[in-house]
């Protein structure tokens, strides 16, 4: 969403640019998401060495994520720099903006499914931004957790449930995985219930939405993968897994190890 043109960037914020001239001295720029304010990239900011051409690296038209480096809101001047950029930094606010866009198409399907007024689609829009800082983290967590996550705000019902469904349509929450080989003996009779017992509570175990899926390889192998939407918890859930298993194991006089594999996404 873009800003009012009185608003400017501030010093170190990454924005969204694209390059309007070229000039022996640089590139001056517009930002995308300031009403197109126009900025300068002075050619000492466009690498860390010397620089021939410019339009090696700019050329009219195209869009750069950029980093603002001085400010003067007096004079309403924005100085920018390209070689102050991590690839990184690059890649997130790339994903930030394309979220961005995905979160306004959501909205306006919605608006339009429901023939909402200007004055009403901006209202209930703030207030979402309101509550959860962006359009996509609303429509995000209510992706994740359901209509209860809108609670308290005013907002219609016949809104949120239409909301709710065409943002499930249109949003797929991101998925990673890590798994590992558990190697569990018990030399006794009842060791082969022992290690379903083990392996019955580490699946059992609820963790911010992870889930815990446990298979047989072949004795006395088995595979233990956490599936959630971010490496976080599900190395958290693993931890909390690979501890349940080893201390059922251990208390009957068994062997365990873990063996780590690959994480995937």
């Amino acid at each position: 969403m873009k800003v009012e043109v009185e608003e400017m960037p501030e010093e170190g914020e990454l924005v969204i640019a694209t390059v309007k001239e070229i000039n022996p001295y640089g590139a001056y720029v517009s930002l995308d998401e300031y009403n197109n304010m126009l900025g300068f990239l002075h050619v000492s900011e466009i690498s860390t060495g010397w620089v021939r051409d410019i339009e090696k690296f700019a050329k009219v038209g195209q869009k750069m994520v950029l980093k603002v480096i001085r400010v003067s809101k007096t004079r309403k001047e924005v100085d920018l720099s390209l070689r102050n950029v991590t690839e990184e930094e690059r890649r997130e606010k790339l994903i930030q903006i394309k979220r961005a866009e995905k979160a306004e198409g959501i909205f306006k399907v919605v608006r339009e499914s429901l023939n909402l007024s200007p004055n009403d689609a901006m209202k209930f829009k703030n207030l979402l931004i309101k509550e959860f800082g962006n359009l996509y983290d609303a429509l995000e967590q209510l992706v994740k957790k359901g209509r209860k996550v809108l609670d308290g705000l005013e907002l219609p019902n016949e809104f949120i449930t239409t909301l709710e469904r065409i943002a499930k349509e249109k949003i797929t929450l991101p998925t990673v995985r890590v798994k590992g080989i558990i190697e569990a003996k018990v030399n006794t009779p009842d060791g082969i219930n022992v290690i379903k017992e083990a392996l019955r509570a580490a699946e059992s175990i609820k963790m911010g939405g992870c889930k815990i899926i446990i298979s047989y390889i072949g004795a006395p192998r088995y595979r233990i993968v956490v599936e959630s939407d971010n490496y976080k918890s599900a190395e958290k859930a693993l931890e909390i897994a690979i501890h349940k298993v080893k201390e059922i194991i251990e208390k009957k006089k068994g062997s365990f190890n873990f063996i780590r594999e690959k994480s995937v996404g």
